[in-house]
């Protein structure tokens, strides 16, 4: 519940603990997972646009 001083599960640390000692909770590491997947879709769609010409989502005529 928003406003009512409880933790959502996203707010609780993980059991992963990283080099340096952090102890990241789900939300952070669902935001990483979201940004490195649109990295790699910008390069898919950089390499479909080199094999067939075209570019944007259009779809061709």
């Amino acid at each position: 519940m928003a406003g009512s001083g409880r933790q959502g599960v996203l707010d609780h640390l993980g059991a992963y603990t990283t080099r340096t000692g952090e102890r990241p909770n789900p939300r952070r590491i669902l935001l990483d997972l979201l940004e490195e997947y649109a990295r790699h879709t910008g390069h898919a769609d950089l390499i479909r646009e080199s094999v067939d010409g075209l570019t944007g989502e259009d779809p061709p005529r």
